[in-house]
């Protein structure tokens, strides 16, 4: 029977969070050698590759399910000391005794989109902060599903439903967005509405190249003028100029002051359009994007603290059931 090894699965997903052999050996506080023979001794055991070594080291498939194993067991093993007040010195835990001597908070590691942060998500997490230390990723709705698949996040708010292997998902509303721009740039660019001629020259804001809500919105004009003579030829010729700002409330201001136009939620819209500084030019047109909770099947009660959390937030802002 293999035996898997603690210190050897530990060294895994520290190479996994660190992103190369040296930056893992200094988080664990041994030798890179010591990381290289525990990692070489973890694949003698399994009789497979775990990491192709580079910089930043790749996880293998093999790897990637080690990894999740290893964090499955971090996790686990910071709840039960939680709940049986064990202190980080390894003896119970005082209430009236120093902060070293209390017990150690499970160290949570999830994936929530820019958006979803700048509207609705951030509660939650203030609320799991005080039973867990976060470590909260950005990343893109689709994309964040990669940073489960291969072990460095046991969570996610994404848009995707079907549940990565190993986990489970929950649908937790939607958020709507719609097509935004200043009212001095629909006045220049879009005098006779958004026409497919008005698109391929207005310029559009995107959050990062990852970022397709833009694309989406023109495929919807474009199929909308199909059949058209100008919705034929803008079939090829809708290809406006592009502009990327990675970040929510800087790319909601950009659009506030004409750089260009872009998919905005209804949660970050809502206070520009009261003042005048937002305006939506083709409300019928709306794409609701899912928000989807996804996390790991393990008994964690961490975790399903911070799903309760998250979903609560979300019946709030979202109007989810």
């Amino acid at each position: 029977m293999v035996d898997l090894q603690p210190d050897q699965l530990r060294t895994l997903a520290a190479i996994a969070a660190a992103g190369t052999f040296e930056a893992a050996a200094h988080r664990l506080g041994v030798t890179p050698s010591a990381v290289s023979q525990r990692v070489r001794a973890l694949e003698s055991a399994v009789g497979q590759v775990l990491v192709r070594r580079g910089k930043p080291a790749e996880l293998t498939p093999p790897g990637q399910v080690l990894v999740r194993h290893a964090r499955h067991l971090e996790l686990q093993q910071a709840d039960v000391l939680t709940e049986l007040g064990i202190g980080a010195a390894g003896r119970p835990s005082d209430p009236a005794a120093s902060d070293d001597a209390a017990a150690p908070l499970p160290e949570v590691t999830l994936v929530v989109s820019g958006d979803a942060l700048t509207t609705w998500a951030l509660p939650a997490l203030v609320e799991a902060s005080g039973w867990a230390r976060l470590e909260v990723l950005r990343e893109d709705e689709e994309h964040s599903i990669g940073l489960l698949r291969d072990g460095t996040a046991v969570a996610a708010v994404t848009s995707v439903a079907e549940a990565v292997p190993g986990c489970r998902s929950t649908l937790l509303g939607h958020m709507r967005y719609r097509p935004m721009a200043s009212p001095a740039f629909v006045a220049r660019w879009f005098p006779d509405g958004p026409t497919p001629a008005a698109l391929s020259r207005a310029p559009v804001l995107a959050f990062d190249r990852k970022d397709d809500l833009q694309e989406r919105y023109l495929r919807l004009r474009t199929q909308f003028a199909a059949g058209t003579a100008e919705g034929t030829a803008a079939e090829t010729a809708i290809d406006p100029p592009r502009h990327y700002v990675p970040a929510s409330n800087e790319f909601r201001r950009a659009i506030e002051l004409g750089m260009g136009w872009g998919m905005l939620p209804d949660l970050q819209s809502a206070r520009g359009e009261r003042a005048g500084r937002l305006v939506g030019f083709d409300d019928d047109r709306a794409t609701d994007v899912p928000q989807h909770w996804q996390q790991w099947r393990l008994h964690s009660t961490s975790l399903d603290r911070l799903a309760s959390a998250v979903s609560r937030a979300a019946r709030t802002a979202l109007g989810s059931s």
